[in-house]
This record gives C-alpha cells, sequence and structure tokens, in this order.
C-alpha cells in the first residue's frame, strides 16, 4: 500500500479523513485512519462507491462494519477465507474420488480373482451339468461388477464435474477481488502487487521497466454538465481503448478517479512515452455521446507521465516520479504526454 501524495495533498487527506471520522463517530485508529484516508484522496475508487453509498443509506459505520471494510481493500484476508473454503471442498472431492477409485479397483481385482479360479474348475469339470453352473455364475458375476463399475462411473463424473465447478468459483472470485467494478480492468490492489512483482523481476533479470500515468483532462466537466452515468461511460472508454493497445505482459489499472496506470515490463522510456502518446490520440478520435439523448458531447483529452523504473529504488519513488511528471503535463496545458526527463529535477 503506497502513499503517493505530496506532502500538502496528503496532509489535507489526512485532515479531511478525521474530520469525517469525528463527525460520523469513528475511531481513529490506524484501520479506520487508512479507510478514510483513501476515499478522500480517491486511490480507490470500489472504496469510495462504497464509503458513498453507506453514507448515503445513513448506514452506521459499526467496529465490525469498519473491519469489514478494512480487510474487503485493504488486506487479502477475505479472498484467503474463499480460497481455504475452495481447498477444502477440492480436498473433499479429491477424497471421494480416490474411494471411487479404491472401490473400482476392488470390484475388477475380485473379478479377476473369481476368473482364476473359474478357470482351474473349468480345467477340472467333469460334466456338462458343472460347466454350465460355472458359465453361470462367471456371466452373473461379470454382470455385477459391470453395473458397480457403471456407478462408480457416474461418481466420478459427478465429482469431477464438482472440481471443475469449483475451479471456475476460484477464478471468478479471484477476478473480482482484483478486477475495478466499473471499468474491469485490475484495480488498485492488483496494480500494488504487480508493480512489486514486475520491479523484482525487472531487477533479477536485468530488464527495464516503465510506469505510465494518465489521467482524463477536465473530467469532472462530464460529471457536472452530464451527470456520473456518462462520466461512467467516458471511464469505461478509456478502459477499453488502453486495453486495445497494450501487450499481454502489461498491466493497465485504474489507480485513481480519473487516474489510470500502465505496468510496462521490458519497456523503455521512449516505447512506453510513444505508447501513451498513442493511447491518448487513440481516445481523442472517439466522440462521446449520450446514450440516452443521442446528444454529442465532443472528445476526450488525456494527460500522461511517462517514469523509468531504477533498480534498488523503493517502489514509492517510481510512483511519485511518474505522477509529478502527469502533474507537468497538467500544469502546461493538458492534451500531452511527458517523461520524467521533462522534469527540471527528477529526483524524488
Amino acid at each position: 500500500m503506497e502513499y503517493t501524495e505530496d506532502i500538502e495533498q496528503a496532509l489535507k487527506c489526512a485532515n479531511q479523513a478525521i474530520a469525517k471520522m469525528h463527525e460520523i463517530g469513528i475511531p481513529a485508529n490506524p484501520n479506520n485512519f487508512t479507510i478514510w484516508f483513501h476515499y478522500f484522496s480517491g486511490t480507490y475508487p470500489d472504496l469510495k462507491r462504497t464509503l458513498d453509498i453507506l453514507i448515503a443509506n445513513q448506514q452506521e459505520f459499526t467496529e465490525t462494519r469498519n473491519s469489514e471494510i478494512f480487510q474487503k481493500f485493504f488486506t487479502l484476508d477475505q479472498e484467503s477465507a474463499t480460497l481455504h473454503d475452495a481447498t477444502t471442498r477440492v480436498e473433499s472431492e479429491l477424497g471421494q474420488l480416490i474411494t471411487h477409485l479404491n472401490d473400482a479397483d476392488n470390484g475388477f481385482s475380485g473379478l479377476s480373482n473369481f476368473m482364476y479360479e473359474a478357470k482351474v474348475k473349468l480345467e477340472e469339470f467333469e460334466d456338462k451339468s458343472q460347466l454350465n453352473a460355472i458359465a453361470q455364475e462367471m456371466g452373473d458375476k461379470i454382470t455385477v461388477t459391470l453395473e458397480k463399475n457403471q456407478v462408480l462411473g457416474d461418481k466420478l463424473k459427478k465429482s469431477t464435474k464438482e472440481i471443475a465447478a469449483l475451479k471456475e468459483d476460484l477464478e471468478r472470485m479471484r477476478r473480482e477481488a482484483m478486477t475495478d467494478g466499473l471499468t474491469g480492468i485490475a484495480n488498485r490492489k492488483l496494480f500494488d502487487l504487480e508493480l512489486r512483482k514486475s520491479s523484482m523481476n525487472a531487477m533479477a533479470n536485468n530488464e527495464e521497466l516503465s510506469l505510465l500515468m494518465l489521467d482524463i483532462d477536465h473530467f469532472e466537466r462530464f460529471n457536472d454538465d452530464f451527470g456520473h452515468q456518462v462520466g461512467d461511460q467516458v471511464l469505461k472508454l478509456v478502459a477499453v481503448t488502453i486495453g486495445e493497445c497494450i501487450k499481454g505482459q502489461d498491466t493497465a489499472a485504474r489507480y485513481g478517479g480519473d487516474e489510470f496506470a500502465i505496468i510496462l515490463p521490458r519497456t523503455n522510456l521512449d516505447n512506453s512515452l510513444r505508447l501513451a502518446e498513442h493511447i491518448c490520440k487513440r481516445v481523442s478520435s472517439k466522440n462521446i455521446v449520450n446514450r440516452t439523448t443521442g446528444e454529442r458531447l465532443g472528445k476526450v483529452t488525456m494527460s500522461g507521465g511517462a517514469a523509468i523504473f531504477e533498480y534498488g529504488e523503493p517502489i514509492n519513488q517510481l510512483l511519485v516520479r511518474a505522477d509529478r511528471t502527469l502533474q507537468e503535463a497538467c500544469a502546461r496545458g493538458y492534451d500531452q504526454v511527458l517523461s520524467q526527463n521533462d522534469l527540471t529535477d527528477t529526483s524524488s
């Protein structure tokens, strides 16, 4: 969990968080502070949406509710519990599979022993009636074994389907836990995990790693002038466009309210800058239309900042450098992309 705001912005968010907790009667402990700090900083869009709904419905922020919110957005406890439950169910199904297979093995082993004994009897038989009796007994034994085998086959199919269903449930849970609810791309939790992993891989393999930060210019205009549904439509459009432009190794995430981040393994600064420019050009080429009224709302422009990972530096420094570059692009008039080399001071 990274805090990338500058001192003034962080202080502002901290003061807002403390004031809000006092207003609604929430103890200002570290976990609650983390929740409300990120609420005001806008770094977790799904968190903000959840809290806004609770506030609008005048829900009480009890100790239990506060704990549930913290666990959902800032820990992996919920995912771990679901994983544990799924693992237990899979173990149970595997246990049944083993039992079924043992039953099948015992059934065929018994049939094999019987067939051997019948062979011995056939070699020693003396009359036709004895032969008929042996043949009848063989037929009955084979029929019973095949019937048992059919039942076992049905049980095996059922267990196999159950395990496949559990696998799908587990994958769906994983996607939901790591996906932004509105745009369908990675959320802040997955972004933080992937950035740490990518930085370690870059150092281990002596590879380059770039980070892009992209922001929708004057996004509040869409919400204020046309409503939040149009604003959501714009966010989805940007997310889809980014997804169309990146490669399989890259990770695109909704970093904040209208801010997006892209992790670019094995990518140098120049190529990351070109990608950012391509994304911004693709987004600005699309006209936004109000789906309800059909009204054309103009085009969407974006500003961006590109930074390169320096081996051994804290991830927070990379985030700050990319964000400073983005802010510089906005300060120079928006609708442009800069790299960290455009900053007069790249230290963080």
